[in-house]
């Protein structure tokens, strides 16, 4: 069987080397337009950063090892112009030579990825405007850093990428802004959550111009200043961090479907709607685990995972590829942000009746050194308890919160399934409760009406303005707030009224609900609690 593989960097390599341990047999051939293969295109912020010190450690294979240790054939710098499904052919250019080529398959695989969007603005062509997609694009940034061309940069687009390289130029002395057309960074997250990382950010040294549009870049020869919807900016650098685009357009006169964002449409074996065409990686759609909603994911975990699915298919299996839940770390200075599955607007726009809670957990022992919190949304089905989201922000390892999460989400896991695991616990690493089961166990007390509270969107919006502030922390913090010392109410308190609105505030949210615990046992009836406190809410009296 002849099998030939469009693209050679994350989706590709993985179809090639897994069908060639299914069934070495296979003829796989391998046609990138690139000169290399199977580079680390996650790893480029890092190398701009000098965390990765050798551009060579973003080159997991090069053609010849590759090939020397799977058996594929790579042929580099020849790009695909055209398929032909009716005699089963792609037409090609040899991008050294110029010469047209012809390549026959019985079974086609198109992983031709995305590229990097560099919209038409005047002075796009300027010195030091910046993408990062390949190791070529890393190394001129990183050049230009280490030159000291570059003092104050702006990074457009704060997606994930936008955010990593923001946050290694920043280490390397830059001075950073970020702009970006939408209301919010960090798309995939609840509004509060990218409130909170954005002033956060500020704190830093980082600050985010969110609704600005980038009109255009301006200097002579090299970038001096770049014109916004709101505002001129100074800058050296430019990086463009304002998405990417599928590499699809060779198929577009094939009979191959696309979505409406230009991604190849495929089932779900990762097949195309043409016999013997498949399709795996950033230039595809997959779909919405939970929802089963068409998905864009491209994400260099999802290329492998479909590669490998689509491999096994290839040589005869009968394997589904079950869909993503659009899962994501990222790395900022001082803080760890991850999340994974529905976020509460996504869960309600979804037609769950979702139900959320922001808890802020102790990440390991308080006493041990180097102890810090985690900052956690939880969503959950408020009828069948099952798990839909976690967004979770710290300093800590925020990834294993949101591993753990993934697997109950993936294993459609109730709350009450996930309340008791027996998750790893030594001082250094976690709590005796883990903080995973401290959130499920304060959202299962919100769901079950034994923690009465307000979440810091709805704070936001004014709707406890009514309420009176009650300040329950270890000692007072809130200024013009009423002050409860928690380990003194054993009666009921004459300065407050059993039937007064009472929103009871405290560092983290523990001590407030304990106190709400309390006051509930006196006959207190209108009672809420801040979800999240003065750790994640700026509080207005």
């Amino acid at each position: 069987m002849k099998v030939l593989v469009i693209g050679g960097v994350a989706a590709g390599t993985k179809v090639a080397a897994k069908l060639k341990r299914e069934n070495h047999d296979c003829e796989v051939t391998i046609l990138t337009k690139s000169k290399d293969i199977s580079y680390a295109g996650c790893g480029i912020p890092y190398y701009v950063g000098s965390i990765i010190p050798n551009r060579n450690q973003l080159i997991v294979n090069t053609p010849e090892s590759f090939s020397e240790l799977t058996g594929v054939s790579v042929l580099t710098q020849v790009e695909v112009t055209k398929v032909n499904p009716s005699d089963k052919t792609v037409d090609a250019i040899n991008l050294k030579t110029n010469q047209p080529l012809k390549y026959e398959y019985d079974k086609l695989v198109i992983a031709s990825g995305a590229q990097a969007i560099s919209p038409p603005f005047d002075g796009i062509n300027l010195k030091n405007v910046f993408l990062v997609r390949t190791p070529d694009d890393g190394e001129a940034l990183r050049t230009a850093v280490e030159a000291g061309d570059i003092k104050r940069a702006v990074v457009v687009g704060g997606g994930y990428v936008g955010l990593e390289v923001a946050e290694n130029l920043f280490s390397q002395g830059v001075r950073v802004t970020i702009i970006d057309m939408a209301k919010h960074i960090l798309p995939g997250f609840d509004k509060e959550i990218s409130e909170y990382v954005e002033n956060h950010l500020a704190d830093q040294g980082i600050i985010t111009f969110t609704e600005t549009k980038l009109e255009a870049i301006i200097g002579e020869e090299k970038v001096e200043k770049i014109k916004t919807s709101s505002r001129a900016f100074k800058a050296d650098a430019v990086i463009l961090c304002v998405g990417i685009k599928p590499n699809t357009d060779f198929v577009e006169d094939s009979g191959i479907e696309l979505m409406p964002n230009k991604t190849i449409k495929v089932n779900e074996f990762l097949q195309t709607n043409i016999k013997d065409i498949y399709a795996v990686g950033d230039c595809t759609t997959v779909t919405n685990r939970l929802t089963n909603e068409p998905i864009w994911s491209p994400m260099g975990s999802t290329a492998n995972i479909a590669g490998r699915i689509a491999a096994k298919n290839i040589a005869g299996s009968k394997t589904a590829y079950p869909g993503v839940l659009g899962t994501a770390v990222v790395k900022l200075p001082e803080l760890n942000v991850g999340r994974t599955g529905l976020t509460e607007t996504d869960a309600k726009q979804a037609g769950f009746d979702a139900e959320s809670v922001v808890a802020v957990v102790d990440d390991k022992a308080h006493y041990y050194p180097g102890a810090s919190f985690f900052i956690v949304k939880m969503i959950a089905h408020k009828e069948t308890k099952k798990l839909l989201g976690l967004q979770v922000l710290g300093k800590g390892a925020v990834d294993k919160m949101v591993d753990i999460a993934v697997t109950a989400i993936t294993m459609g896991a109730t709350l009450y399934d996930i309340q008791n695991m027996d998750l790893a616990y030594a001082p250094p690493f976690s709590t005796a409760i883990h903080p995973f089961t401290h959130t499920v166990n304060i959202l299962l007390n919100k769901i079950e009406g034994r923690f009465e509270t307000i979440t810091p969107a709805a704070y936001l919006k004014g709707q406890a303005k009514d309420y009176k502030v009650i300040d329950t922390s270890a000692s007072p913090s809130i200024d013009g707030a009423h002050y409860v010392d928690l380990t003194k109410v054993h009666k009921e308190l004459p300065e407050l009224a059993k039937d007064e609105k009472l929103l009871l505030v405290c560092t983290k949210g523990k001590r407030a609900y304990m106190l709400q615990n309390r006051l509930k046992h006196y006959g207190y009836t209108k009672t809420l609690v801040l979800e999240g406190g003065t750790t994640f809410n700026e509080i207005t009296i």
